[in-house]
């Protein structure tokens, strides 16, 4: 009988429990020796609840994630100049892998994903958001957000109004038929004043551990960079601020000596969730945060890179999910898979209604810094 026992035995058995493979292709190949061993009860649990999933639904759908995962970092190796991006269906059944060759289709198709022919490389992409990043400051304040979308390849600015939109697009003089424009009433936010996975404190305020680091022998934590700045100081944890970016980026690490810097985070009930790693997983997989206001949450990750211009200013390279949050959320950590993706930065909505929620990917900040994130 299909259960938990079968989705926590491990990942070779979790293989052999699905019911329906990723495709026959990739169902043929190898499960990465890295994935995840066991998958903790309370993150089945969360996304039945978020994605409105059967248990059987979540165990497939988290091994077709692991997989599309290797075969995306495959495919964006060798289609080099040609890579437009890959992204997974709504039910993550199928991996789409875009290409500005058509040549490179029996390539992709060989791996067990779906050819996507398109005009623009995922670098001519990130080229034209590079440019409305760069564009003044005041026609940027019109915007929202703006990201890139391989699903559609193009670039979207979202705006509250139709006419900022274009004056953003205008400003940057980026090509208009690569730049989609959306109207839409979403207007970001920084979740600040109570935050989670596990609180800290910068005197009155607090805000919340993303993910366990060390730089050298000395532990700490990374977090948002709203929530501090270079020197300030924190308790429960004590330490220090060394580094924060924010805005532009929103990210900070935190060194705490004399803590005992430990590689989970805080899932549903309280429970562990166990830190794995920090592969970035595809657009469209399911992704769960956590945080001191709304506690566990999942969604899916609907973009990557994407700028959001916040009342404090603009942040770009964030991630773009539908995991609610609420104001108090912030600095908190998203994870898929076991794999880090990153810390909660702001969002709109709130968990009541449905929201949209950003994270920094925690990959620039370990880079930025030097870290090392604790892993089992």
């Amino acid at each position: 009988m299909f259960g938990k026992r079968c989705a926590l035995a491990g990942t070779a058995l979790l293989a052999a429990c699905l019911a329906t493979p990723f495709t026959p292709a990739l169902a043929a190949e190898p499960v990465p020796q890295a994935a995840p061993a066991d998958t903790p009860p309370a993150v089945i649990d969360a996304l039945e609840r978020d994605l409105g999933l059967t248990e059987q639904q979540v165990v497939t759908r988290l091994a077709n994630e692991q997989r599309a995962a290797a075969v995306e970092a495959t495919l964006t190796a060798s289609l080099g100049d040609s890579y437009g991006g890959a992204w997974l269906n709504a039910d993550a059944s199928k991996l789409m892998v875009a290409t500005t060759d058509a040549a490179e289709k029996p390539a992709i198709e060989a791996k067990g994903a779906e050819p996507v022919v398109v005009t623009r490389t995922l670098a001519q992409l990130d080229g034209v958001k590079a440019k409305i990043d760069q564009a003044p400051r005041k026609a940027r304040s019109g915007a929202s957000l703006w990201y890139v979308d391989v699903t559609t390849n193009s670039v979207v600015i979202v705006a509250g109004q139709q006419q900022a939109a274009e004056a953003l697009a205008a400003a940057a003089g980026v090509d208009r038929s690569a730049v989609q424009l959306t109207v839409s009433t979403e207007s970001p936010q920084l979740y600040q004043d109570i935050v989670g996975g596990d609180p800290y404190y910068i005197g009155t305020s607090r805000c919340s551990i993303g993910f366990s680091v060390t730089r050298g022998s000395t532990p700490g934590f990374v977090t948002a960079g709203h929530c501090g700045r270079t020197g300030a100081r924190t308790s429960s944890p004590s330490g220090t601020f060394q580094g924060s970016s924010f805005p532009g980026n929103d990210y900070a690490w935190v060194a705490t000596p004399g803590h005992n810097a430990t590689p989970y985070v805080r899932g549903a009930g309280g429970s562990l969730v166990a830190v794995r790693g920090s592969t970035q997983a595809s657009v469209g997989s399911s992704i769960c945060r956590s945080g001191s206001t709304t506690g566990w949450r999942c969604g899916t990750i609907q973009q990557h890179n994407a700028s959001v211009t916040y009342p404090q200013g603009t942040v770009s390279g964030l991630t773009r999910t539908s995991a609610c949050a609420q104001p108090g959320d912030s600095g908190g950590p998203f994870i898929s898979n076991g794999q880090a993706q990153g810390v909660t930065s702001g969002g709109s909505g709130n968990c009541s209604t449905g929201g949209t929620t950003y994270h920094q990917p925690v990959n620039e900040i370990l880079s930025r810094y030097g870290l090392t994130l604790r892993t089992i």
